[in-house]
């Protein structure tokens, strides 16, 4: 395996207080924007709503766009918009307003809250026509029957197919190359088989509304209480289930020598346990900093927690861990070989001996998430960026807060010198 390190001798563990100095300041900042900026900030999976994709001929006056939400009654609505990558938010033509559904009855969601921001949309800004159906709002279906019955091209005979056909390209037209809005019904003359005659009967019997809907997504209140309490048993579920299993895996790996702990009873066995566990209980304590830090940077940049992030979360736990179990099962190795050594020192031998690989796995995966990040587009975004802090935080949390929690508690327990683990070598004392 290419080694970016020859050897590298760097004091881990007396660099500790550095990395927890680090966690506990992200810690402090990102929660104190989650007690102090009304919590976690959900997405439509979880609260429960309707978010409606709009995209606008113009950039919007955000202000304005809700004003008039306000106007109409919908106070609770939330508007984000949705920028191509190196622009600023000002440019962007296209809008997400969430509207939160305030009861528990999801009957009839999609469609009120649907007509209540067709509503608002056309109070703000106005149809050139409203008693014309708007052709950037037209289905392929109705704008096939209107040409049917119109006839413009005189076909008479067989013209729904035809008619199927030149609906389809001018409705293309209108959402491939203006991106969903018409401001001007003559462009459609681009269209093959648009003629003057049928560019006239449109402007004959259509509207244009400088607005589009693209999308509407719905999620009832009831069912995003379920999602958020599901998501966050499932989380912990994962961490559980990683705690059984790092402590099945390396369990027996005490550290031998003890001084001064000679507990019975109750006490003395919870102690003898937790010498038996402590690989599995750090490491799970380091996916868990993990997840609180993330969670916080998430507030901080103001990105909302969905069902893709929640997938993003647990994959960053898994990718953490085993990080973490890599690192351990080579002071596992160490252990038996380096008896004379002090436990801290076998640690810190551990990292840089595997520092070159976690360098070059994290390092490139770092790469493809951030480039995911960056030209991923908004739906891929909190997605992306729960990964690109995810990797950074858990990589270092496996030399920085996992491996240093078991030093300490070996440490604490007055076990200066570690001994091996398994059958081969975990009942000898190493002195």
């Amino acid at each position: 395996m290419i080694e970016l390190f020859k050897q590298p001798n760097i004091d881990w563990m007396g660099k500790a207080k550095y990395f927890f100095a680090l966690s506990l300041l992200l810690l402090i900042i990102g929660w104190s924007a989650i007690f102090l900026k009304g919590g976690i900030k959900y997405g439509i999976d979880f609260k429960g709503g309707t978010n409606v994709d709009v995209v606008f001929a113009q950039p919007p006056d955000i202000d304005k766009l809700r004003a008039g939400l306000r106007a109409q009654g919908l106070v609770n609505t939330e508007i984000q918009s949705i920028r191509p990558l190196g622009l600023s938010s000002s440019t962007s033509n296209e809008v997400l307003i969430f509207v939160e559904q305030a009861g528990q009855s999801d009957q009839g969601l999609e469609d009120q809250s649907k007509a209540k921001v067709l509503t608002a949309l056309a109070a703000t800004y106005g149809v050139a026509n409203p008693t014309k159906p708007d052709f950037n709002a037209v289905t392929p279906n109705a704008l096939a029957n209107f040409l049917s019955q119109k006839d413009p091209l005189g076909l008479s005979v067989a013209a729904g197919d035809k008619y199927q056909t030149l609906a389809k390209s001018l409705l293309g037209y209108r959402d491939k190359v203006k991106n969903g809005v018409i401001t001007n019904l003559g462009d459609l003359s681009q269209v093959n088989g648009a003629t003057p005659a049928v560019i006239s009967a449109l402007q004959e019997n259509y509207s244009l509304a400088p607005f589009a809907i693209q999308g509407v997504e719905i999620v009832g209140p009831k069912v995003g209480a379920e999602l958020r309490n599901q998501a966050i048993r499932v989380t912990l579920y994962a961490l559980a289930g990683m705690l059984v299993y790092i402590a099945f895996r390396f369990y027996g790996g005490q550290i031998g020598g003890s001084t001064g702990w000679a507990a019975k009873g109750a006490v003395g066995f919870v102690l003898r346990l937790m010498d038996r566990i402590i690989f599995g209980l750090a490491a799970v304590l380091a996916v868990f900093h993990d997840v609180l830090i993330t969670l916080g940077l998430f507030k901080i940049f103001g990105f909302e927690i969905s069902l893709t992030v929640i997938a993003a979360l647990l994959t960053l736990v898994g990718y953490s861990m085993n990080d973490t179990i890599v690192i351990f099962d080579r002071i596992r190795e160490n252990n038996r070989l380096l008896r004379k050594e002090a436990f801290a020192e076998v640690v810190n031998k551990s990292i840089n001996q595997t520092l070159s690989r976690t360098i070059l796995t994290s390092g490139l995966t770092f790469l493809t998430v951030l480039v995911l990040f960056l030209m991923g587009g908004q739906v891929l975004r909190a997605f992306a960026f729960a990964l690109v802090v995810g990797i950074v935080v858990g990589t270092y949390s496996s030399f920085g807060i996992a491996a240093p929690l078991v030093v300490a508690w070996n440490s604490w327990r007055g076990h200066g010198v570690a001994a091996g683990t398994g059958t081969a070598a975990g009942n000898k004392t190493r002195g």
